[in-house]
């Protein structure tokens, strides 16, 4: 279970700094850290919270404090972010939807 957890967080770990390095532009780039790589740290702190709680003396709860603390402000900083890339009006490569080209 360990290892599979361990495994499985590296895998998206790694697909999140992948789609950081080769996605285009600034708000493609933002999905990579915040979304894929926080689930695959987050798998890996689980891995490691199981691994020595059963290895210590009980229960390991700093890899799980961790683990609140990056779910609850990754998708915060991802937020303000965005919000300030809008403000400066970086440019996107997306399509501007339909319904505010007309607007």
């Amino acid at each position: 279970m360990l290892t599979l957890t361990g495994l499985l967080g590296t895998a998206f770990a790694l697909i999140g700094a992948i789609g950081l390095a080769r996605l285009p532009d600034f708000f493609t780039r933002l999905h990579g850290p915040t979304k894929a790589t926080t689930l695959g740290i987050g798998a890996m702190l689980v891995a490691s919270s199981l691994h020595f709680s059963t290895q210590g003396e009980g229960l390991a709860l700093h890899e799980l404090l961790i683990t609140v603390f990056l779910f609850m402000t990754a998708p915060v900083s991802a937020n303000l972010l965005a919000k300030a890339a809008l403000h400066l009006r970086v440019r996107s490569i997306a399509a501007i939807p339909r319904a505010f080209r007309d607007s």
